[in-house]
């Protein structure tokens, strides 16, 4: 069995190759971001390659027999509109065009930033889905090209993940463990009594492989997927920071004063934080995974807190390893103006 896995080199692909890898399966893995081979399965092939190069997917294809591919290449919300837009809807278009030709399954890897936000909860895959900022409105309209190609009689599961963390997890959760480890206070957003759902990676990686793997019957849909316990942010921040026992605690900041600062920031490109972060912050956001549970028997093992505590520790072991800053989930986003809040909440 063969799995070509798109944006092989990022926080997910990591993960999957090495639960892939694992099964015995055969592995092809693609990113235009380096590769280190030492972190990937012995064997794995390499691919220096764009998902938005149609040809060379062409020769790719033509080269190998892939029995499914998962489609996990995305440029991130801190990426240029341009990018966020070719990469996610034109690179998803060109897969899928391409996995068709070769009668091969692919598993769309979305997001429930699908959904924006939304005024009820829990949210169904049903639910109409507003996108917010581009890469919400991405996702929707290469969702969109995943129900053409449905049409077309092609298997293309799509899975809608909350926000996955885990080991290997840095990007803005790099920058809550900083916080964290030095003990200073963590602001949230409104009064943090709001539910917030997040998700495991390793629950999210076997997620993938069921709809990867099941038969199309069962597999050919759209499945929400999330942790299955979960508190509100405060309790689950909370929690985290208990567990650091570096003093470290949550402080509620009311949304008005907050939440036009960061868009102010944002606009001058000195906060890392995007609009679907903070405007979700304050917000219920929890995703019902009946769905995938009744259709394909998944099941999640990891709470918020697990999954928060599970991350934590990996940075904690690993930060001494880890350098320079980027804009994807595996490395450290540069803090800006939150490094001067950073010392500000430290005094505090």
């Amino acid at each position: 069995m063969k799995t070509l896995i798109t944006g092989g080199a990022g926080f997910l692909g990591y993960h999957l190759a090495n639960y892939f890898g694992d099964k015995g399966i055969e592995l092809s893995l693609l990113d235009i971001a380096p590769f280190d081979p030492s972190e990937y399965p012995t064997g794995s092939e390499f691919i220096d390659m764009d998902v938005r190069d149609l040809n060379g997917l062409e020769r790719l294809f033509a080269d190998s027999k892939f029995d499914f591919v998962i489609h996990a290449a995305a440029a991130l919300p801190l990426w240029s509109k341009k990018d966020i837009f070719t990469t996610n809807v034109d690179g998803t278009r060109n897969v899928l065009e391409v996995a068709n030709k070769y009668k091969t399954r692919v598993v769309f890897i979305s997001s429930t930033a699908v959904y924006g936000v939304p005024e009820k909860h829990p949210i169904y895959e049903i639910d109409p889905m507003v996108g917010v900022g581009n890469y919400g409105e991405s996702k929707i309209l290469a969702e969109k090209v995943c129900e053409e190609f449905r049409e077309k009689g092609m298997c293309v599961p799509v899975i809608r993940p909350k926000t996955f963390i885990g080991t290997g997890r840095l990007g803005v959760f790099q920058i809550l463990y900083d916080w964290v480890e030095n003990g200073v206070r963590i602001p949230v957003i409104g009064n943090g009594k709001n539910l917030y759902q997040l998700f495991d990676v390793d629950d999210l990686v076997e997620a993938i492989f069921l709809t990867a793997t099941a038969s199309a019957e069962k597999a050919n849909g759209t499945f929400n997927v999330g942790a299955k316990e979960f508190r509100t942010v405060k309790e689950d921040v909370g929690a985290l920071c208990e567990f650091a026992g570096s003093g470290s605690k949550v402080m509620p900041i009311p949304s008005f004063i907050v939440k036009p600062a960061l868009v102010f920031f944002e606009f001058l490109k000195l906060s890392p934080l995007y609009k679907w972060v903070y405007g979700t912050a304050d917000k219920e956001s929890f995703v019902s995974i009946e769905k995938i549970e009744k259709d394909l028997g998944w099941e999640p093992k990891y709470s918020n807190t697990d999954a928060l505590i599970k991350s934590y520790k990996w940075y904690l072991e690993h930060k001494s390893e880890i350098k320079g800053t980027g804009i994807t989930h595996r490395v450290p986003w540069k803090q800006g103006i939150l490094s001067v809040f950073k010392k500000i909440l430290k005094v505090i």
